[in-house]
């Protein structure tokens, strides 16, 4: 686990890790021997974020270690130090010019990007015909007022969906994306069941079955149960598409190149489910993912295609590559019928929603003003940030269809992610506190404590959410 590879107890070895910043250095330095001040202004050491140096102890070893905080507000600043800093174990000796908002839990943080920032996906790296030897990493000593069950927890929950969406689609198909989450249910003493391939028919879930029978692959709806009755029922749902190629309305290479994310919601969730699991909040857990893979054959289902859903509802299918929501409304409908006391989906879905937040912002979408609110105070908290976009109901007429009751995509280029989860808004309870999260799922670059690849967007806002909500 990543929190034991680089997270440790203290030992009588440990050199000094300074944590400074830029607006306070002057300060620490005044508090150095002379020489190290020398040692530090000579080498030009200014404590940008994320900067490090290192102060020899004059026999060829390391006495001490500075990094640099910037600003003092960011939480990732120490993400890339067990790569960045010389293998040895330090101790957190001293943080000087925290900024307040980040103050009462730096330990916390810095130990939680530590750890998150030491992750690499190593399951196909081979060298030689042997194992590639590990790079020797940098430890840090568990800070002093470190929660370390709730930086165990986020590691672990990251750690979990990082792997899951880094893993190519010939090995993270429906079947396998099933073990993973018996594995995390089996761990956690959930109860897991699945309703494969053409049984989805006979379970009334038309739309995950025709969006994965052109699969080798059997499609499936995953069912994760855990908890007690009589707590708040808490429904998860996520979006397992384990490849897109965009069916019929075949994507084009470049678009398709990272699909192995498509099932970035389902694989959040999980490692979202894992983290309240292992915490015991007190609410009755339920996960449904949807999984499938959205291929082509001569049984594919087709743009024009009217698809039965389980609502009952009718679909125009406008475009094939719009299948993610078609599998969420069966998942919604059913999670629906429980009358949960929270149902949070999250999906890979729109191009839209990049196209207007980027990459790092999931987009929420809820007509629940309070539980907008709450979220947006969650994630603030967490760090995790989301951005609300408008559940706008006038563009509700963009998905009309002539011949079924909803269009999948309708004909307009404008709003498209608005529209998607007015789409999904359509098999939701009208009395279901809900949220839609559309997000991205990936790191398109390296940055401390977030490596390029798979990632758990929104995953720590949510825990906070959830566990503010219910009192735990």
């Amino acid at each position: 686990m990543t929190t034991a590879l680089v997270l440790t107890e203290g030992t009588a070895d440990a050199l000094p890790l300074h944590a400074v910043a830029a607006a306070k250095l002057s300060e620490f330095l005044a508090t150095l021997p002379a020489p190290d001040q020398l040692w530090l202004t000579a080498n030009n050491f200014k404590g940008e974020a994320g900067s490090t140096i290192v102060i020899p102890n004059g026999a060829g070893g390391i006495r001490a270690a500075v990094v640099g905080l910037g600003k003092g507000d960011d939480p990732w600043v120490l993400g890339g130090m067990a790569k960045a800093l010389p293998p040895a174990t330090y101790t957190l000796t001293n943080v000087i010019g925290c900024a307040d908002k980040l103050a009462a839990g730096f330990s916390s943080w810095a130990a939680q990007a530590w750890a998150l920032g030491a992750y690499t996906f190593k399951r196909y790296k081979k060298t030689n015909g042997g194992e590639e030897k590990p790079r020797p990493l940098a430890k840090l000593v568990w800070p002093a007022g470190c929660d370390r069950g709730a930086v165990e927890r986020n590691v672990a929950a990251a750690v979990l969906t990082r792997d899951l969406i880094n893993t190519p689609a010939a090995d993270m198909m429906p079947a396998d994306l099933a073990e993973a989450i018996k594995t995390v249910g089996q761990d956690c003493s959930a109860q897991v069941t699945e309703i494969v391939g053409d049984e989805l028919l006979k379970h009334n879930y038309p739309m995950i079955h025709a969006v994965g029978r052109a699969s080798t692959a059997a499609p499936r709806l995953i069912d994760l149960r855990w908890g007690r009755e009589g707590d708040p029922k808490i429904t998860l749902v996520g979006k397992g598409v384990c490849f897109d190629t965009g069916g019929l309305d075949l994507k084009s290479a470049s678009s398709m190149a990272l699909m192995k994310k498509d099932m970035g919601g389902a694989a959040t969730l999980l490692g979202l489910a894992q983290a309240i699991m292992n915490a015991k909040l007190p609410v009755r857990l339920r996960l449904l993912v949807p999984a499938v893979e959205n291929a082509v054959a001569g049984n594919a289902f087709r743009p024009s295609d009217v698809l039965a859903t389980r609502k009952g509802t009718s679909v125009e299918i406008g475009n094939t590559d719009a299948e993610g929501r078609l599998i969420l409304a069966d998942a919604l409908t059913e999670a629906s019928s429980e009358k949960p006391e929270l149902l949070i989906d999250c999906a890979t879905l729109t191009g839209a929603a990049r196209t207007a937040l980027g990459p790092d912002l999931p987009a929420m979408f809820t007509d629940d003003d309070q539980l907008a609110a709450e979220l947006t105070t969650a994630s603030a908290k967490a760090f995790d940030p989301v951005w609300r976009l408008p559940l706008w109901t006038p563009y509700r007429s963009m998905l009309d269809s002539k011949i079924a009751d909803i269009n999948n995509t309708g004909d307009s280029a404008f709003a498209g992610a608005i529209t998607a989860a007015l789409f999904l808004k359509e098999f939701v309870g009208e009395s279901t506190p809900w949220i839609h999260l559309d997000l991205y799922a990936w790191n398109k670059s390296s940055r401390p404590g977030r490596p390029e690849g798979g990632e758990a967007y929104a995953q720590r806002a949510l825990f906070e959410l959830i566990a503010t909500r219910f009192n735990a």
